[in-house]
């Protein structure tokens, strides 16, 4: 059983804690929860239980206990000089634990799983249950620091979180000889509401990595491991980003896969070479700053084992629509800390629609390609310690577009033309001058 460590934020990677002024506010309007990449907010202004009024009691100025004359009536202190008071706003440390508990520990608490790993007769790396390590977050000791944050003005707290280990039995003599024997890090990522077709992607997707062995000192590629993605490999038409629109075409969704491969190497402290943020922000992504899109051949996801051993993926989908890659291996003894995002330039999505113009829908016909999207800028900061190399402190920068709500109209492959070669003037009647 590990305890993560939790403080209130005074983080060795940005220093970066928000106070507010006592004069301007009596706390923080709300708390922000994090773990790893999991970020709950509370409100606090939505939670009156949380504080109560007391009245503190001074004698020459040092706290004291005022005579029972004074609880009664507070205007006795007006006629004795040494005597005064002052009333002050004081936290109900088991209201906030029972928020804790109902927001935030329903969502994140899970128990420790077991798996059994063998080989079948054909030699394919078989799994028998899911190696998912337990966590639950301590509530009592998140309270505790709920109250100093609220006390100190701070309105960010590192939650609390006690991890245990699963149950792995690695029955095949290989896989225990490669290092096979522990969970080294979890990839995890959430597609709920995703519609039909991208579920169904996202399930095959998933599907290509189970069972995936990442030798040790070697560059893992998601294009390589994935292969080809059409109708033939089993993907169905959904919505894929495509430059300035969003459109349907075969493995839409699969970025919630590269999403999740990603998120655990990054967390543990692995090599990222090659990541690339979507460009604009998905939901499906939340928080920002920590997707991985993937476009075969051309974008693609990249990290190297640099482990003790080798690393086996188990990949999986669960009933809860979360999506895991569990990695196993051998753990090392380097110490990760990941702190953000850091959102900035927030700009408003365009009000005015905007029109492009395609062949590949009936001529006259007009679609949606793409949803209104806010634009920002998000920055994660990653701090790597091991034994021998020192500390690493690395910048991870994602750039989001604000874009309009865009449409498509279909145009003849002749009007298509021209349109391209800015002959506006050419332009059938119908069609507006400008795209």
């Amino acid at each position: 059983m590990r305890r993560i460590p939790s403080t209130i934020i005074g983080l060795s990677v940005a220093a970066v804690i928000f106070f507010v002024p006592a004069a301007a506010f009596a706390s923080p309007a709300s708390i922000t929860y994090t773990y790893k990449h999991h970020i709950f907010e509370v409100s606090v202004l939505r939670h009156p239980e949380w504080r109560s009024r007391e009245r503190v009691w001074y004698y020459g100025g040092k706290r004291a206990i005022p005579p029972a004359r004074f609880l009664s009536s507070g205007k006795g202190a007006i006629s004795e000089p040494d005597w005064t008071f002052a009333d002050r706003i004081t936290w109900n440390e088991r209201a906030i634990a029972q928020t804790i508990s109902a927001d935030i520990a329903s969502k994140l608490d899970r128990p420790a799983g077991s798996v059994v790993i063998r080989r079948s007769a054909s030699g394919t790396i078989v799994f028998e249950g899911q190696g998912l390590p337990g966590r639950q977050a301590d509530i009592d000791l998140a309270a505790a620091l709920t109250k100093t944050a609220l006390e100190k003005y701070v309105s960010a707290v590192v939650l609390p979180v006690i991890e245990r280990d699963p149950v792995i039995t690695v029955e095949d003599r290989s896989l225990k000889e490669a290092g096979i024997r522990e969970v080294v890090t979890v990839g995890e990522s959430v597609f709920a509401k995703s519609p039909e077709n991208r579920r169904h992607n996202i399930g095959v997707g998933v599907r290509r990595f189970n069972g995936h062995l990442i030798p040790k000192d070697s560059v893992f590629s998601f294009n390589d491991v994935l292969g080809p993605v059409n109708e033939k490999t089993g993907y169905r038409k959904e919505l894929v980003i495509q430059g300035a629109t969003t459109l349907p075409d075969y493995g839409g969704g699969l970025c919630q896969v590269s999403t999740t491969a990603f998120r655990g190497p990054w967390e543990y402290g692995l090599p990222i070479l090659q990541r690339k943020n979507h460009s604009y922000a998905v939901s499906y992504y939340s928080p920002q700053g920590t997707d991985a899109t993937i476009f075969p051949p051309n974008t693609d996801l990249k990290f190297r084992n640099d482990t003790p051993g080798a690393l086996l993926i188990q990949s999986f989908v669960d009933s809860t629509d979360h999506a895991y890659f569990i990695y196993y291996g051998t753990a090392d003894e380097r110490k990760t800390e990941i702190v953000g995002p850091y959102i900035t330039d927030r700009v408003a999505a365009p009000k005015e629609e905007r029109l492009t113009y395609t062949t590949t829908i009936p001529v006259g016909e007009k679609r949606k390609a793409g949803e209104q999207h806010d634009g920002m800028k998000a920055v994660w900061y990653r701090r790597v310690e091991r034994a021998g190399t020192g500390v690493i402190l690395e910048r991870m920068f994602s750039a989001y577009e604000a874009r309009p709500l865009t449409y498509q109209l279909g145009v003849t492959p002749e009007d298509m033309a021209r349109l391209t070669a800015g002959e506006a003037s050419a332009t059938p009647s119908w069609l507006p001058s400008k795209p």
